[in-house]
């Protein structure tokens, strides 16, 4: 998957090595969450009775990996900081598919003029209503103070991508960026 291997590599050269057999857990999970990350010992979680299809399973490994990229690049308070937890969910919602157009049909969720951006918002507070003890006003002033820097923080990706093509491009373009920069 592009964005599974654009974020590893990401994370390799942010001195964050992966090890599949380590860092990647598969569990049964209460309720219908897909996944989750464990910043105590820096895993994934894959919830398998929760995850049906390999498109989802690669939307949520993306998401989770989003956020131990984040860990590894951006020292996340996680448990103390609402708003280091806003942003890394924003970026999760932004940058893995989440909300993309056939996702949010779907989901019976249609809109034109700013859809996407309305989209990262509420997964950014169910994400976050999901893991911690807050109120909704919490979560939601939480991730308004925060948005528009997180959601315009594209690294690694350097773009939104909305697709496998996109997420393909963009992982070339992350190899060759110091390629660029090392002609001038």
């Amino acid at each position: 998957d592009p964005y599974a291997q654009l974020l590893l590599e990401a994370m390799k050269q942010s001195g964050c090595t992966v090890f599949n057999d380590r860092h990647f857990s598969c569990e049964n999970c209460d309720g219908c969450v897909s996944g989750g990350f464990d910043s105590a010992t820096s895993q994934i979680v894959l919830c398998q009775n929760n995850i049906r299809q390999q498109s989802h399973m690669n939307r949520v490994v993306t998401h989770e990996l989003i956020h131990a990229f984040d860990h590894c690049r951006a020292h996340v308070d996680w448990f103390n900081n609402v708003k280091h937890l806003a942003c890394s969910e924003i970026r999760a919602a932004n940058l893995s598919g989440d909300c993309t157009l056939m996702n949010e049909i779907a989901r019976f969720k249609f809109g034109l003029k700013g859809h996407h951006q309305t989209c990262v918002r509420d997964r950014a507070i169910r994400s976050i209503l999901a893991v911690r003890k807050v109120s909704k006003e919490t979560a939601e002033k939480a991730v308004d103070e925060v948005f528009d820097a997180c959601f315009n923080d594209l690294e690694p990706f350097g773009r939104i991508p909305h697709s496998k093509t996109d997420a393909k491009r963009a992982y070339r373009d992350f190899q060759n960026r110091d390629r660029y920069n090392a002609n001038l």
